[in-house]
């Protein structure tokens, strides 16, 4: 089964260049996703009872550019699998103008379930609750990029790279969430502030890896190295240690 949000973007959605913030998009995603969970019987009020929650653990985009302001969007959504301890759940992002819907962009989440007090994923994904809410359809997405570790020092010397810097950050209140860890937009927020794309009306993808949590007070370091046509990210702790890791570069067109 399918499931359709629509969407106007708003004035505060958009940045300096009046498209749509990645981070912003990538929260409405999340929105949407929260949304239908709880429409399917299988959203956080149900999780609690098991004192588990939802988190997201990959995000896969693509899109042909970042609408502005006022353009309405269409978020279709389904469950491609719940198994193995992953949900699946893909988007298909439309452009709606006047009576027809243009594909402008896809997208590709794999989520688990996080025991609250544990912290450790645990599966329930065997419950007649969670089969019966896989559509089952496939996404055709081609593969993300291996991201390795950023050695700034090594990457300096790369004459292909434009700029290979890092920014710390301390996680703050306004950055936690009901999970009492940092929330998930938040580590591409700091990555944009860090450097960010710098075309935002031509095709591009972004992949995210969420790795490790963080709480409040931790430290973090945001690494980026940026070439002519990508950016890549690294977060890690203040013992070095990863805790996202994103990549966004420009594409010939969208794969899915």
């Amino acid at each position: 089964m399918k499931y359709r949000h629509n969407y106007i973007v708003q004035y505060q959605d958009i940045d300096d260049t009046r498209r749509l913030r990645l981070h912003t998009l990538e929260n409405r995603l999340l929105i949407v996703a929260g949304k239908v969970a709880d429409e399917m019987g299988i959203g956080i009020p149900f999780l609690m009872q098991y004192n588990s929650t939802w988190i997201i653990t990959h995000v896969n985009l693509e899109m042909l550019y970042l609408p502005t302001h006022g353009e309405e969007l269409i978020f279709e959504t389904w469950i491609e699998m719940n198994a193995h301890m992953l949900s699946v759940r893909n988007f298909r992002i439309y452009k709606k103008e006047g009576e027809a819907e243009n594909l402008i962009g896809c997208c590709k989440t794999v989520w688990a379930v996080l025991d609250r007090e544990k912290r450790e994923i645990v599966n329930l994904f065997d419950m007649d609750v969670f089969r019966d809410a896989v559509d089952g359809e496939v996404m055709k997405m081609s593969r993300g990029a291996k991201m390795l570790p950023l050695v700034l020092d090594e990457l300096e010397q790369d004459p292909e790279v434009i700029r290979a810097q890092e920014k710390a950050h301390t996680i703050q209140y306004a950055d936690m969430d009901y999970n009492c860890h940092c929330n998930s937009t938040k580590y591409l927020e700091w990555m944009l502030n860090a450097r960010r794309m710098q075309d935002n009306t031509k095709p591009f993808r972004l992949d995210i890896n969420y790795v490790k949590e963080l709480y409040l007070g931790d430290q973090m370091l945001t690494r980026y190295v940026e070439r002519a046509n990508s950016v890549q990210y690294q977060q890690v702790d203040k013992n070095g240690v990863t805790c996202c890791s994103a990549r966004i570069a420009q594409i010939e067109n969208i794969s899915c």
